[in-house]
């Protein structure tokens, strides 16, 4: 067969039926992906004067945007920070710092809620900062805990702010330090630091707190199971959750039990014996009690003197702490040490050279020994 003659029919009979069917169209051309008329507005850089000024005018998003700054890694950013916490530190310290812990699913976020609503109904005005656990696989956080407490998030004297531990409890704890005293600027009189639960961040936590608060739930077998001596030494007020339905009961005897464990400890330093109570966030049962044990306590330790006493002990633990911040950040930024220390860890790895000897000459490097 001659194809050549069929592709010449074809050919001629196209050009002589311009109306058919069989005719090709050339079509449009492909439109871009985006828009070509858009112009992408670059949000203007505040001064910090103008962050203070917002923070002082109580303008939720400026505070917002400076935490944002506080909790951001560029060394441009920390120093704008450092500078608007410095101009409002005048302006803070006129809050009630609660540090609220327990065991996942003791129902830390729904007793917040609840909490939460009851006091800005006494005209309170509440910052709920949040410790979220990063991933150590993929370095992320849910940060979810606004989805959990949606009513107080719509509540106008409440401010939540969800904050990722990223790996390092240290720096968390400290910017999350500075981050309070923003936040008593911008007029919040009830800071309520939620952690990860127990564990080692209920330590870096107590050391900015006025009072901590432990939440335990009963009818999950042996109460004492749950005590940890560390822990339970540092609670100031115990609430055993849940206690609603068939589970009143099981509340009340862990309430016992606890209480009964809190008596073999040694009173601390605050002359404070604490106390165990039992609430239903979801019936709204046992909560006015709790907070009434919450006046009772600050009034406790403003009488004794034990409040700025603590909060002087705070500030220079914290001193010193930001001082090792400080020295760790100079160390492994330092030129010398980033273009020897991945040959002395290989040297480590290959076991040419312990480590605490590579640790020193490290060290030796940085001082210039």
């Amino acid at each position: 067969m001659d194809f050549s003659k069929i592709e010449h029919y074809e050919n001629e009979y196209l050009d002589t039926h311009h109306d058919s069917a069989l005719a090709v169209t050339t079509g449009v051309e492909d439109q871009p992906m985006v828009n070509p008329y858009f112009v992408r507005k670059r949000k203007r850089k505040l001064t910090t004067d103008e962050y203070v000024e917002g923070i002082l005018n109580r303008n939720i998003t400026i505070l917002s945007q400076a935490i944002t700054l506080i909790e951001s890694n560029n060394p441009d950013h920390y120093a704008q920070a450092q500078e608007i916490i410095e101009r409002c530190l005048p302006y803070a310290g006129n809050s009630i710092r609660i540090g609220i812990t327990g065991v996942p699913g003791a129902g830390k976020s729904t007793f917040i809620e609840a909490v939460g609503n009851m006091i800005t109904s006494m005209h309170h005005r509440l910052a709920v900062l949040a410790i979220d656990p990063s991933s150590e696989r993929s370095g992320g956080s849910i940060l979810g805990d606004k989805t959990r407490m949606e009513s107080i998030c719509n509540n106008p004297d409440v401010f939540v702010r969800p904050s990722p531990s990223a790996g390092s409890l240290g720096g968390v704890a400290r910017k999350t330090r500075e981050t309070v005293v923003l936040c008593e600027a911008a007029g919040f009189d009830v800071i309520f630091i939620e952690t990860v639960g127990v564990g080692q961040s209920e330590t870096a936590v107590h050391s900015m707190v006025d009072m901590f608060m432990m939440l335990q739930i009963s009818g999950a077998g042996d109460e004492l199971q749950g005590i940890k001596r560390g822990i339970m030494e540092m609670a100031d007020i115990m609430v055993i959750t849940k206690a609603d339905g068939e589970n009143i009961h099981k509340a009340n005897l862990a309430k016992v039990q606890y209480q009964n464990a809190l008596h073999l400890f040694p009173t601390p330093e605050s002359g404070w014996n604490a106390k165990v109570y039992t609430c239903s966030s979801v019936d709204k049962t046992g909560l006015e009690e709790i907070w009434s044990g919450v006046e009772d306590f600050l009034e406790h330790i403003k009488r004794n003197g034990y409040f700025d006493s603590h909060r002087n002990e705070q500030n220079k633990y914290w001193m010193y702490e930001s001082i090792n911040e400080a020295l760790k950040s100079s160390f492994y930024l330092n030129p010398e040490i980033e273009s020897r220390i991945a040959d002395v860890e290989r040297r480590v790895l290959d076991a040419k050279l312990s480590s605490f000897i590579a640790a020193k000459e490290l060290l030796d490097i940085y001082f210039k020994k």
